[in-house]
């Protein structure tokens, strides 16, 4: 119990200092997430051993897919969806055609540098590193500098990326662990994509249109104090996701689309919801990151090496650049705008939950495949943090 008191202590300061100084580090480009992992990893046993945190990894993947399901649905409830509307190709482009390709990039890449994994696990490791992080992207799609067209399609794609991946995470680990594959792989493949998307965006459509008319409905009649009606739009959203995820649903599917429907139909007080759920999210990405620091990224760092520097730095450049442009190849885009979604696809906690779910699958390469993802994602909370802001800034 004494041990609990003081890590509550010390990250609930850390919070407050923290909170005190945002505005600075924010300033000169430094992002939250890159102190909240430094932080983690000197207060871990690799540092001064103050946070002495031993939690299981079912603990931190599910305050990981807590996190993202908010943050998912904060940003859909905040989508403009006219602008969406009038430029759906973009999107849908970059998840059915720039999607697959990443993920094809990233098995040759993984392959070539890892010629004793097989090729299984190269693709889950693909995949694993596949979806971008809406959390870590938030700089650039909040930032009204930067074109709305631009804003809505990389705030869509984070948000359905991941949802995609699950399944063919799952089918993959299917083919790979013995015995856990039943019938033909064609049947796997159908069951999982369908139950996955289908499940995930009927229940958070539905929950979310249930919810929000019962909010007007309430806000109407001047039933809900100002209290509790900052405390709807978490409720919904983790609704949405873990009745998902009951049901064999992609609870991020459900986040996501739970949110656009969402915030298309609460008109108002839906800034003063959004605004308190993104405060919610961001202290759950506080503690969310400085778990990773002090548990993850202490037991891993220490097995990199040159193959894993080399396939984290290329799965945040050659392989998700090139991809981006290929899908856009003959859309009225500018140079720099196909370069600027290509290089703005950060990798984090969608990443993260998926390395929790491979490791604790028992694979042969399980420690290679965790740590290049450790590695992918330290490097991306460190490159796009640098970046987003200057060039956001200077984009717009």
């Amino acid at each position: 119990m004494e041990n609990l008191y003081q890590i509550l202590a010390i990250i609930a300061a850390f919070t407050f200092i923290y909170s005190i100084f945002a505005g600075v580090l924010e300033s000169i480009s430094i992002s939250d997430a890159m102190v909240y992992v430094v932080f983690g990893f000197l207060s871990g046993q690799n540092g001064l051993n103050i946070l002495p945190l031993d939690i299981e990894s079912e603990g931190v993947r599910l305050l990981a897919e807590l996190t993202l399901a908010l943050v998912l649905f904060s940003d859909a409830s905040g989508a403009d969806l006219k602008i969406l509307k009038s430029s759906l190709s973009l999107p849908s482009r970059l998840l059915l055609i720039g999607l697959p390709i990443t993920i094809i990039f990233g098995v040759g890449v993984g392959k070539l540098l890892f010629p004793n994994v097989s090729w299984l696990e190269v693709g889950i490791l693909a995949t694993m590193l596949a979806p971008t992080d809406a959390a870590l992207g938030k700089a650039v799609v909040s930032n009204p500098k930067v074109p709305a067209q631009i804003r809505q399609v990389l705030n869509v794609e984070s948000g359905l990326n991941d949802g995609i991946c699950v399944p063919i995470l799952f089918v993959l680990l299917a083919i790979v662990i013995p015995g856990n594959m039943e019938g033909s792989i064609s049947d796997l493949v159908v069951h999982l994509f369908v139950e996955e998307i289908g499940i995930g965006a009927l229940v958070g459509a539905s929950i979310a249109v249930l919810g929000a008319q019962l909010g007007s409905f309430a806000v109407r009649k001047n039933w809900v104090t100002k209290t509790w009606r900052q405390i709807s739009l978490p409720a919904i959203a983790f609704t949405c996701f873990a009745t998902a995820q009951s049901l064999g649903g992609s609870g991020f599917i459900a986040s996501f689309v739970g949110g656009l429907f969402f915030g298309s139909i609460i008109k108002v007080y839906k800034d003063e919801m959004i605004e308190v759920s993104e405060g919610i999210g961001n202290a759950m990405s506080l503690i969310t990151w400085v778990i990773f620091g002090v548990t993850v990224v202490g037991k891993y760092m220490g097995q990199l090496t040159l193959p894993i520097i080399l396939y984290s730095i290329l799965s945040l450049t050659i392989v998700r650049i090139l991809p981006v442009f290929l899908c856009l190849f003959g859309v009225t885009l500018d140079l720099e705008s196909k370069l600027f979604m290509g290089w703005f696809g950060p990798r984090g906690l969608a990443s993260i939950v998926f390395a929790v779910i491979v490791l604790n699958s028992n694979l042969p390469s399980g420690d290679i495949l965790t740590t290049t993802v450790t590695c992918t994602v330290l490097l991306s909370i460190i490159a796009h943090g640098l970046t987003a802001n200057p060039w956001a800034n200077r984009y717009g």
